[in-house]
């Protein structure tokens, strides 16, 4: 990993790297914050978040503020990229297709599958870079994300089990075989072969996956996005029928931006180091 730069913050580093993907072919950045822990070279917790549409590393970590609330719980914080990025990279027009918008899964269609291969990048690379680089505890991973990253945070989990021991997410996406945003992702990087949708879907994955932990997902309730591309009340009534304990937060008068994200933040830092302590 080729370090880019860091500055100090609560007690901790706020780094970005960089590094050259097998995944995707690309290089990668990704931002970590370590707390002072890590700093010293104890093993620490780490909570891995996935940004949405348009989105790259810094969203989070300039808007959300998580290094003072991974800081209290002496917690690794890493933010990737939403996709690959440069000139030889496919790429869209439209700003929910292409660059900025991986979705998180692995594309089987030209021009896409060359570099698109977002869900390898962070379920298998990402993660194995940062146990050989960081120290973090290859026990204690969780996963969270918004909208699109909260829809790559409950798939991934789903499928990964044994890797993420923890799962949450801010507006996610969570039935996108049945949303605008979603069916024209999948129908562009996966075909028109809608049997393998289901495996990017997590009311779908709540059907043949499972999760035997808890999940806990935050929805504002003025989100424009809510009524045609969220629908957070599908989730819910698929982990119901599955037997799933999800612990559902209605918002009232939040949006989808990151005013949203950065006053609940906080409460998804707690919830998963109470998980992965």
């Amino acid at each position: 990993m080729e370090l880019i730069s860091k500055v100090k913050s609560f007690g901790g580093e706020q780094r970005v790297y960089r590094h050259a993907s097998k995944s995707t072919g690309t290089d990668m950045d990704f931002a970590v914050f370590l707390p002072r822990e890590a700093l010293d070279g104890y093993a620490c917790s780490s909570l891995i978040y996935l940004s949405g549409l348009t989105c790259t590393w810094e969203n989070v970590m300039t808007k959300g503020f998580p290094q003072q609330h991974a800081a209290e719980h002496g917690m690794i914080f890493v933010a990737p990229d939403t996709s690959p990025r440069g000139e030889a990279v496919a790429n869209d027009e439209a700003y929910d297709l292409g660059q900025g918008a991986g979705f998180y899964l692995n594309a089987t269609q030209n021009p896409w599958k060359s570099n698109f291969q977002m869900e390898s990048y962070i379920a298998e690379e990402l993660p194995e870079l940062l146990i050989d680089s960081l120290p973090l505890d290859e026990d204690a991973i969780g996963l969270t994300g918004h909208s699109m990253g909260g829809h790559g945070a409950l798939t991934l989990a789903m499928k990964n089990p044994d890797l993420f021991q923890s799962v949450s997410a801010f507006a996610p996406i969570v039935n996108p075989m049945d949303c605008p945003w979603g069916q024209k992702a999948f129908k562009n990087y996966l075909g028109d072969d809608e049997a393998t949708y289901a495996a990017y879907d997590a009311c779908a994955l709540v059907a043949s996956e499972g999760w035997e932990k808890d999940i806990l997902i935050d929805q504002g309730m003025a989100d424009n996005f809510l009524e045609e591309q969220l629908k957070p009340w599908a989730f819910d009534a698929a982990c119901r029928k599955a037997g799933i304990d999800l612990t559902l937060r209605l918002q009232g008068g939040y949006d989808h931006s990151y005013y949203f994200i950065s006053t609940f933040l906080a409460d998804h830092v707690a919830w998963h180091a109470a998980r992965l302590d």
